[in-house]
């Protein structure tokens, strides 16, 4: 099969295309009708529905007084937003319904609503404490209710959000109601992968809560927002604590062999502020890289509340090389970002990683294989995936989740492919372009603008993460060069990757392309070039194939085959290193329902390279 795939097209002896590569990817009107086989990872295998993702799910700022609310819940599905009366079962959280382990395995359609019910023991109440209710992430729009009362709304199905409960509380027995509703590619949301109609490169569709739910107690005063940026070139650490009202702040953070304690008081805070920033001077400089991912432990006292958290020193920038061409720099250095790119799919739970095996296993499995980098494809994992990365020491460049209308194949995927200096030329800042790439409402541009700066937030003291990628193949694109800037200003300790794979307005920090067809080339620019997506080879290993009608760019029928086609692309990124290549993204991890073009199955029980 290698063989007939090896045929090109030549145009002006300028660029050639594999053909029949691209015409069995991405045929227009395909019918592609299925057998579906059920995997499971080893790890889906041994999940205790009554102890699941019980670890803190947020490592970057740690309570010890928590309690976690995963486990079995009551759900019911219907067809209005008023709540039901009955009951259809039970529901593992955070473990979406359209997910085997579930226990409930059924789609949410557009147009319904999902409710969650289950009760929290309080025995009592702790005078001067707040309890604060959190939620990892809920698929699309959620309301809550405790007790019977409304106790707050969220609106993006990636995003964690928390809800002080407090008011609401009593002694002995509560009851929490969740209510979710998720249209999927049947609105303009967040969406991602996801759709109501999988196929090729789309995957089934999940809704509801499906990270990690739980509560803890904090005091009257605490830590609302803790903010970390390392300033490498100064060996310093940058704070930016925000409290309920000022106190006295004891910060100690150990280097190594010393430790470090630094006193602020009530009276240093600004008059009617209650944030402060403080500057830190370390007692040691441990540069943070993928061969040595060193971590500095912070404590934090802020009068009653305690918390611990970590940062690391990393600084990610751009910069020219002894001969002169545009590269991609850690910690002022040149440095080469060999990546793979992840899409966080798993075969019995969907979006949910079923435990931090899993996840540790996915990052050191790709460390193995030679990779320092991961793309995290259009999807926010749970913290701890973050945590593990920076834990690990591998590099993460996260996407923005897309979102928009319908995307035309015509305009993000054939044209593109076949003639990719004609898709440069196309702009996103004008009404029709709008219209174009799916972004016509100005109100669902200012809320993807809104969640787009969330990420940041909320990502932002993951010391793994080097680069915001803010759209991709222009789903769901709009005025990229303007909003590149507002996210350099919310952080200008990363990258931006402005426009991956194609629809270059000329900004962002590389010039980013994706090439699965044509013969892989260093493009000269004044920015640092990066191959963001290539390779895509598939290879279906027998037992661990998901659908009878797998999907892929070039195939393999072996083992062997598949391993020395990588082995020579491989050699091939190597050579383009010399030419200025900066970095560059293989497609991908694993396969994912149809798409049978990963490093290892599915189930992540094979690894297909010898």
């Amino acid at each position: 099969m290698a063989a007939a795939f090896s045929v090109y097209f030549e145009w002006n002896g300028r660029w050639n295309m594999r053909v029949l590569d691209a015409i069995t990817a991405i045929g227009p009107g395909k019918a592609r009708q299925s057998v579906h086989n059920q995997l499971t990872s080893q790890w889906g295998e041994s999940v205790d529905p009554g102890h699941v993702l019980c670890d803190y799910p947020r490592p970057q700022l740690r309570r010890s007084d928590w309690i976690c609310l995963n486990g079995t819940w009551q759900y019911v599905i219907s067809k209005t937003g008023k709540r039901p009366r009955h009951i259809d079962g039970d529901i593992v959280v955070p473990f979406s319904p359209e997910s085997r382990l579930s226990g409930v395995n059924r789609k949410l359609k557009p147009g319904e609503y999902l409710w969650y019910q289950r009760s929290v023991e309080l025995p009592e109440l702790p005078e001067e404490k707040r309890l604060l209710l959190h939620f990892g992430a809920v698929d699309q729009s959620c309301t809550v209710w405790w007790n019977g009362r409304l106790a707050g709304r969220n609106e993006n199905g990636y995003l964690p959000f928390s809800i002080d409960v407090t008011s609401f509380l009593r002694p002995g027995k509560n009851i929490l109601r969740v209510r979710a509703r998720d249209d999927t590619d049947e609105n303009r949301r967040s969406r991602g992968k996801q759709s109501m109609h999988p196929g090729g490169m789309f995957y089934t569709a999940q809704s509801g809560i499906w990270q990690t739910v739980w509560m803890e107690w904090v005091p009257d005063n605490y830590l609302k927002a803790l903010k970390i940026t390392p300033l490498f070139d100064e060996g310093k650490v940058r704070l930016e604590m925000t409290l309920s009202r000022p106190t006295d702040i004891q910060i100690g953070l150990s280097g190594g062999h010393d430790f470090f304690i630094h006193c602020v008081r009530a009276r240093d805070f600004a008059q009617g502020s209650s944030q402060f920033t403080a500057e830190l001077p370390l007692p040691e400089l441990h540069p943070w890289t993928p061969e040595s991912p060193f971590l500095y432990p912070l404590h934090i006292e802020a009068g009653e509340d305690i918390v611990e958290s970590y940062f690391a020193m990393r600084k990610f920038s751009v910069g020219m090389d002894e001969n002169r061409q545009p590269r991609l720099f850690l910690n002022n250095e040149p440095y080469f970002f060999n990546g793979v790119l992840d899409q966080g799919y798993w075969p019995e739970s969907l979006y949910t990683p079923p435990s931090d095996e899993a996840i540790c296993a996915d990052i050191q499995n790709m460390k193995a294989l030679g990779f320092n980098t991961i793309r995290k494809h259009l999807k926010i994992e749970p913290l701890r995936w973050y945590y593990y990365c920076d834990r690990y020491g591998m590099v993460v460049w996260q996407d923005m989740v897309n979102g928009g209308g319908k995307y035309r194949p015509l305009l993000t995927c054939y044209l593109p492919t076949a003639l990719p200096v004609l898709a440069e030329h196309i702009r996103d800042d004008r009404r029709w372009a709008h219209s174009l790439h799916g972004r016509p409402n100005a109100d669902d541009r200012l809320r993807w603008e809104k969640e787009c700066k969330r990420t940041v937030e909320v990502l932002y003291n993951c010391p793994c993460i080097a680069l915001w990628t803010l759209f991709n193949e222009g789903w769901g694109q709009f005025d990229a060069l303007r909003l590149e800037k507002q996210v350099r200003e919310l952080d200008p300790t990363r990258l931006i990757d402005h426009a991956s794979g194609w629809f270059d307005q000329g900004g962002g920090d590389i010039k980013s392309v994706h090439n699965y067809f044509r013969t892989l080339k260093v493009k000269n620019d004044r920015r640092p070039f990066v191959l963001s997506e290539y390779g895509g080879y598939t290879y279906s290993v027998p037992g661990h194939i998901y659908s009878s009608v797998p999907y892929g760019y070039r195939s393999y029928s072996t083992k062997e085959e598949f391993t020395e086609a990588l082995k020579d692309l491989q050699n091939t990124i190597r050579k383009l290193r010399e030419k200025g290549l900066s970095g560059a993204i293989y497609t991908q991890l694993s396969d994912i329902e149809e798409e049978t073009n990963g490093l290892y199955t599915w189930d992540r029980k094979v690894c297909k390279i010898s």
